[in-house]
């Protein structure tokens, strides 16, 4: 199982999880230290664990390019695609995309397109982490990767719905594909807001949200359960509390994921 963004909240709790499961870890990260930190503790947990680390930066999409090769030479069975940027510095990429949509959209996506083929061969699954943000804003054919907005929600937003419908597209609802939420919870993607703004509401939205380790649960559920074209796997509480539930997803109009 290869999960980019390993050492993230929900990356963490989904490492442990799929440990105790018995599974063979890739850890994607641009952060070989924490990776390996995290390898190293999980290891004392459970010491038969295999487990690797493989460092890309999803901006650079030359890099993701080599590690896209070198996870189709290692015939991974599951492709998570967990990691993701909400607000932060923003600038255009070497592909000419803003840096926000490439993290969340163009690698990602490129990734699951090249290994797509060989995961369907093995009856694996690509789990692709989305976000209730996706439905924040529809897309603009003028500024697809939408580098002239500034809100942070939409900007991600979009990215997310070129993500989650792009791979309705590619996969076309065999179930080898599972789109899953993880709802609302606390983790460095939430720790956006300034310093003051932040100390005041973090312990709220702690007791508020799911705690990661159960927001990680619909990956979880989606390694085992694909979805057809048009469901999601999330909280089944309005997306955002309770366990995973595959649920029909009606955002976006026919005519707008084709142009996706």
């Amino acid at each position: 199982v290869a999960v980019s963004g390993a050492t993230g909240g929900i990356g963490k709790e989904l490492c442990d999880y799929l440990a105790h499961l018995g599974a063979n870890l890739i850890c994607l990260d641009r952060n070989a230290n924490k990776s390996n930190d995290l390898i190293t503790n999980l290891k004392v947990k459970f010491p038969s664990l295999v487990a690797t680390h493989i460092t890309v930066d999803l901006e650079n999409f030359d890099r993701v390019s080599e590690v896209g090769e070198q996870l189709k030479n290692l015939d991974i069975d599951y492709l998570i695609l967990n990691a993701g940027a909400y607000k932060i510095p923003r600038h255009k990429c070497n592909t000419g995309f803003d840096n926000v949509f490439q993290i969340n959209f163009v690698s990602p996506y490129y990734l699951a397109r090249k290994l797509y083929p060989q995961i369907k061969q093995k009856g694996g699954k690509i789990v692709a982490v989305s976000s209730i943000a996706h439905n924040y804003s529809k897309i603009d054919v003028n500024d697809i990767d939408f580098s002239s907005r500034t809100a942070a929600s939409k900007v991600y937003g979009n990215a997310k719905r070129f993500l989650t419908f792009s791979l309705f597209g590619l996969c076309g609802g065999d179930e080898t594909l599972s789109i899953v939420h993880p709802g609302i919870t606390f983790t460095n993607i939430t720790n956006h807001y300034p310093k003051l703004v932040f100390m005041l509401i973090k312990h709220p939205m702690k007791i508020i949200f799911m705690k990661p380790k159960k927001a990680a649960l619909s990956v979880i559920y989606g390694i085992s359960n694909g979805c057809k074209h048009n469901e999601w796997i999330g909280p089944k509480l309005f997306n955002v509390w309770g366990l995973p539930k595959k649920k029909k997803l009606s955002t976006a109009s026919q005519t707008e994921q084709d142009k996706i």
